[in-house]
């Protein structure tokens, strides 16, 4: 599969559904991790059209950006800094309504407005986060911490 096939619903929870199972099949056999996670941040990118979407690994106790589809992003988060440092200590998925708001929030784009992070676990260890920024206020919700949080179990490292 080369491609993903985009739902036109405004439902967004029917939007996850039909592209949880594209990710699945793009993954699905390909061993290399930094393959799996560029097309799942693209895929996220395609379907959603988020400001920012995105991967930071845990290297040296510390995170290191990954693939991404979006403009130019923080290279390296120290754990407990910014949303993503925040998500990887707390080893909790973390929703910003307003990003102006989070104490301590790491400022990549001045553009991005709402965030969600979700930890990405390897042996109950997180090993990277998923990270996604909007330009729009309140974008992210519980429906997207399900089903985020179900695309990042997929991942294989």
């Amino acid at each position: 599969m080369e491609e993903v096939v985009i739902s036109v619903s405004e439902n967004k929870e029917e939007q996850y559904k039909s592209l949880i199972p594209q990710i699945q099949a793009l993954i699905e056999g390909e061993t290399n991790l930094i393959a799996n996670l560029a097309n799942i941040a693209a895929a996220l990118k395609s379907q959603f059209n988020w400001w920012w979407v995105g991967f930071y690994w845990v290297e040296e106790n510390e995170l290191i950006l990954a693939p991404f589809q979006g403009p130019i992003a923080c290279t390296r988060i120290q754990k407990g800094k910014g949303v993503c440092g925040t998500a990887w200590k707390e080893e909790k998925t973390i929703i910003v309504p307003d990003v102006t708001k989070f104490s301590g929030h790491i400022a990549c784009s001045s553009l991005s407005k709402s965030e969600i992070v979700v930890p990405v676990f390897k042996n109950k260890t997180v090993i990277g986060v998923l990270d996604v920024d909007s330009n729009q206020l309140n974008c992210f919700d519980e429906i997207d911490q399900q089903y985020l949080e179900k695309i990042v179990s997929l991942i294989q490292a």
